[in-house]
């Protein structure tokens, strides 16, 4: 072999190989491999509760409505009959369907084909939509008020929640019902006054008809007539018809015709408008005013709905929308309670909230948080208790709570806190020397019926006094009305809420509630109400806490665990998969099972 220089070397490992002065570039070709995969092949999944992650919210659910004894589920079943689907099995469907935001009864049942841990849920059975939506609607309701209170003891067993402080808010809910579907009681009564003015007129026209035909009519109300008298009317002025009718047939002279015409066409038109107009409408208002009751409006669609108020306004112009209030408490972001009310302020839903929950087998709380909102005198009395021993510790602020701390509502001269008072005379000085002396007392009624007290102070003269425009915008002199009953409930509030624990406490409330109605109405988009009435409306959203619930549940196991919520397996920890693969020669040409495992 001829020697090749360092040079040589060089110069042939630096050059490229060249063919017709085209470089020659060597390329590996390799065709792409694939792990196997044939859908058309044969599965037979024998554990299918294997494939399900330990902290999945099935397996939640699977255990909390397992605890519940069968004889208390049975209790609400007559027996007879075909066979029902099992109640735990209808439980776990529907709570797991609204934890995954399928609220729809078809989507539900749609779950039981498609979703594996709703398939493991109903035991691979398959309960059509109508029948989720009969359970849903229909033994929910006597069932749904144990099956929370149930639920909630267990998470105060496992130390979810203690019921030591109860975070108390409310939302609003659209209802299932047309926006445009209103009835509203003050248009109704304007209505039903207008009424009441043709059937007077109409019944004055019945009077003049009566004398001109020689009729004695019985049962002519003087004032206002009822649907009973009125349908008297119409029943003897239609004997009158009749017996005009079988005039006009016995005579045959065509100018007589026409005038026992236009009699019976003069008392058929009373007769008419009562049977088809007035006697129909006053049956209608009473209806109405039956289903105000306390509210000012209400849905044809649904009557129970009331219009409120709603943050999610479409139009952008304040309209209000059929709804229901929901009030709701938390610990721990756990709804621990709910209430469905038809009011949309939350101040006249509290006491009703609070004496459900005493009325139910959960403990009272230690601890009631809850905003301004129901920082009313009525509520803080309640609070109190009749004999004076608490029921719980409120920590509730008043309205004006914050404003009061400015500097600007301190040095407002219209506010009688910032003026002098001599307590052993019992009067005011105002900021021009003046006294201001107590005058009467004076009861008050709300909107509520509770009827409050209040100490009333007036000014010896304002006359000449160079503040008075600053002070009051009265003609008169000066008065002030002083309720010494919320004063003093507000003092304790205030000193309640100076406390550096009971500070702390109150610190949490917007992270509490307001973080879970979040979750509800953002995370997992329920907005409205699938059912329609306040029973059905009770039991749904009973659903949807008893789902966040189980959520919350699901998530705090995850992490106790070391693992990673967003991860479907805990951290650390790997399964084996074995896939056994049997194949019929001469049968099939792919495998007929395959088995899987995970360990």
């Amino acid at each position: 072999n001829p020697k090749i220089t360092n040079n040589e070397y060089n110069t042939q490992m630096s050059l490229p190989l060249e063919v017709k002065g085209e470089a020659l570039v060597t390329k590996i070709h390799s065709a792409p491999k694939f792990k196997p995969y044939n859908n058309r092949q044969s599965f037979a999944i024998l554990d299918v509760e294997g494939l399900i992650p330990d902290h999945h919210v099935a397996r939640v659910i699977d255990e909390m409505i397992e605890s519940i004894p069968e004889e208390q589920l049975a209790a609400h079943y007559s027996g007879g009959g075909r066979p029902p689907f099992h109640p735990k099995l209808m439980l776990k469907v529907i709570l797991y369907g609204y934890s995954q935001k399928v609220y729809s009864c078809r989507e539900i049942e749609k779950l039981t084909w498609e979703n594996l841990p709703a398939m493991w849920l109903a035991a691979m059975q398959h309960p059509d939509f109508r029948t989720i939506n009969d359970f849903r609607g229909k033994r929910m309701k006597r069932l749904m008020d144990e099956l929370f209170e149930a639920m909630i003891l267990r998470l105060i067993e496992e130390g979810y929640i203690t019921l030591e402080s109860y975070f108390l808010d409310g939302t609003k809910l659209e209802a299932n019902a047309n926006k445009y579907s209103f009835v509203w009681k003050k248009s109704t009564i304007r209505f039903e006054e207008k009424l009441k003015e043709k059937i007077k007129e109409m019944l004055q026209e019945i009077e003049e008809i009566a004398e001109a035909e020689a009729l004695e009519l019985a049962d002519l109300p003087d004032e206002e007539a009822t649907p009973e008298q009125l349908e008297s009317i119409a029943g003897q002025l239609e004997k009158k018809v009749d017996a005009l009718t079988d005039e006009i047939e016995a005579v045959e002279e065509v100018p007589v015709r026409k005038e026992l015409r236009k009699r019976r066409s003069t008392l058929k038109k009373p007769v008419k408008m009562i049977r088809e107009n007035f006697v129909p409408r006053i049956h209608k208002y009473h209806s109405y005013h039956e289903t105000f009751g306390d509210r000012n409006s209400f849905s044809k669609t649904d009557p129970d709905a009331t219009f409120m108020r709603m943050k999610e306004d479409h139009m952008k112009n304040g309209q209000l929308k059929p709804g229901y209030n929901v009030q709701a408490a938390t610990e721990n972001q756990f709804i621990v309670y709910y209430t469905i009310h038809q009011r949309p302020t939350d101040t006249r839903c509290f006491i009703p909230h609070m004496e459900k929950l005493a009325g139910s087998s959960l403990p009272m709380p230690k601890t009631v948080i809850a905003d301004a909102g129901y920082g009313s005198e009525e509520n803080y009395l309640y609070a109190i208790g009749e004999e004076k021993v608490p029921r719980f510790n409120p920590l509730i602020p008043y309205n004006n709570l914050r404003k009061e701390k400015t500097r600007t509502y301190k040095n407002d001269i219209r506010n009688a806190k910032n003026w002098t008072y001599l307590e052993h005379d019992d009067l005011f000085i105002c900021p021009n020397g003046r006294k201001v002396t107590f005058q009467s007392y004076r009861n008050k009624k709300n909107a509520s019926g509770y009827v409050q007290s209040y100490k009333i102070y007036e000014c010896e003269d304002c006359s000449g006094c160079p503040l008075k425009a600053q002070c009051t915008k009265a003609k008169g002199n000066r008065q002030v009305h002083l309720n010494m009953i919320y004063e003093e409930m507000k003092a304790k509030a205030k000193t309640a809420l100076e406390c550096e624990e009971n500070a702390e406490i109150y610190s949490r409330r917007k992270t509490e509630i307001e973080s879970v109605f979040g979750h509800i109405k953002g995370n997992r988009s329920f907005r409205r109400f699938s059912l329609r009435g306040l029973e059905k409306v009770h039991v749904e959203f009973g659903i949807v806490a008893l789902a966040h619930n189980f959520l919350k549940v699901a998530g705090i196991r995850q992490l106790l665990s070391g693992g990673d919520p967003t991860n479907a397996k805990s951290g650390g920890e790997k399964r084996f998969v074995f896939l056994l693969l049997i194949y019929f020669r001469g049968f099939l040409d792919s495998p007929f099972f395959i088995l899987r495992r995970d360990f």
